[in-house]
């Protein structure tokens, strides 16, 4: 007989490595420069970069509460379709289609190609000049040939793929610990990097500016709640979800700050404003330009990881979706022999190959930012309904102060970067409320958009 529900094989380490590898990605080892360009000062930098890992942990221990007592796959889906109303779930399942995990994928795939060209300018070089392609275009078709290699990986099973993403994750966190331990004790830097000017941000534009940053360091964080999103696929998940959560976000949190901490002392402020690849650049001031093509090599090839942990995650959702009857049913179909939401996957690769050519990297990273912090905040919040309805349910420590402070800061970003880059952020907005005839016609519903699920 076919099976029709996924299997719980996933223990604390590779559902670990997931949350690791899905928050350790494009956004750490391209938005520093970009930060810079907007804050001109190293020392407000690290300070975002502090408060977004609190933040990211606060997010995690209320994810840790929801996922414990509502053990499906599909995330912030199933939490806002559980305590709100289906149409809050289905609203952040679509955004997690369109934005939320395909943009990602396509930051991931396009930081990948920023890198493997910094380190290789002959091969790019080759497809400029022999090829005819604008430098763009072939970072593109680069791009769009890794999206579709670990779709194929990963439309082969869930075993396999575990595998895969448990290598990739290893030696991503192996990488990171070497750049920062060779960087660090090296003698080619300059601590003086860190100072800044004394006065500090008080006009409305630096306040604009640092909510705008803090956004795409949220982005960089993304993926705290990922294996929440694998929710049906995990043993145990009362205690491994949770786990795996705090773990993961306080391991990315050290080795972001570390990081930060070796671009800036490489580098220098001035020099980092708007650099994309910074991880290439700053071992090629500290090291000569054989180890920034090295490192550049191996950056890109370490963004496969956190590519991998997207295209795992993300299709999930939509699977949970479609069995629910709030997708289309071809999309919740487990393949027969791979025992994966194939389609969902296929379709997960489809949008981010679309996301790819039709953007570039700041404008995906900001309308990306801007929408994945919007259903956060309610699911976060969720933990109040949670607790009311489930009055025996697990609970973990922090209620309330970790929930309010995770709202108000959100509330906080999202409006300051909606001053400061309103035409993003309203086509995210456009993006969430496009949804809403989608839901009426995928479930059918016509007048009961407030009545709430039967649970």
């Amino acid at each position: 007989m076919t099976e029709t529900v996924l299997k719980r094989s996933l223990g604390l380490f590779p559902t670990t490595s997931i949350v690791v590898a899905n928050m350790i990605g494009a956004g750490i080892f391209t938005t520093s420069g970009l930060i810079l360009a907007q804050i001109h000062h190293p020392g407000w930098m690290m300070g975002l970069w502090v408060l977004g890992g609190v933040l990211a942990l606060c997010g995690a221990l209320s994810y840790g509460e929801l996922g414990a007592n509502i053990p499906k796959a599909g995330g912030e889906y199933q939490f806002l379709r559980d305590l709100y109303h289906p149409m809050l779930g289905f609203l952040s399942g679509w955004t997690s289609l369109i934005v939320g995990f395909s943009a990602p994928i396509a930051a991931s795939a396009m930081g990948f190609s920023e890198y493997l060209f910094r380190a290789l300018p002959a091969y790019g070089t080759w497809w400029t000049e022999t090829a005819g392609l604008s430098s763009k275009t072939a970072g593109s078709l680069h791009s769009v040939a890794v999206i579709f290699l670990f779709a194929a990986i990963h439309y082969r099973g869930m075993k396999t793929g575990a595998r895969v993403q448990n290598v990739l994750t290893l030696l991503k966190v192996a990488l990171i610990l070497g750049l920062i331990a060779a960087g660090l004790f090296s003698k080619s830097g300059d601590t003086s990097h860190f100072a800044g000017p004394a006065e500090g941000l008080r006009e409305m534009t630096g306040w604009k500016s640092m909510g705008l940053s803090l956004m795409w360091i949220m982005f960089a964080y993304s993926g705290w709640n990922a294996s929440t999103y694998i929710g049906g696929e995990i043993r145990n998940p009362e205690k491994t979800l949770p786990r795996s959560l705090w773990l993961g976000t306080g391991i990315v949190l050290v080795l972001y700050l570390g990081l930060n901490a070796l671009f800036v002392y490489g580098i220098g402020p001035k020099q980092m404003e708007g650099v994309i690849s910074i991880g290439g650049l700053a071992m090629e001031h500290l090291f000569g330009s054989r180890a920034g093509t090295l490192f550049s090599l191996l950056i890109a090839f370490a963004l496969f990881s956190s590519l991998s942990a997207f295209l795992i995650i993300g299709p999930r959702v939509y699977y949970s979706m479609s069995r629910d009857g709030l997708f289309f049913r071809g999309v919740g179909r487990i393949h027969p022999r791979h025992q994966v939401p194939s389609n969902a996957i296929v379709l997960q690769a489809v949008l981010a190959v679309i996301m790819v050519v039709s953007g570039t990297f700041e404008q995906i990273l900001t309308y990306m930012g801007f929408a994945l912090g919007m259903f956060p905040l309610l699911t976060v919040l969720g933990v109040f309904r949670l607790r009311k309805r489930y009055p025996n349910g697990i609970r973990l420590r922090g209620f309330p102060a970790v929930q309010v402070l995770y709202a108000l800061a959100g509330l906080l970003i999202l409006g300051l970067s909606l001053m400061e880059r309103p035409t993003e952020s309203l086509i995210a907005i456009g993006t969430v409320l496009a949804g809403i005839p989608f839901y009426f016609h995928l479930s059918g519903s016509r007048w009961k958009v407030f009545s709430r699920r039967e649970t």
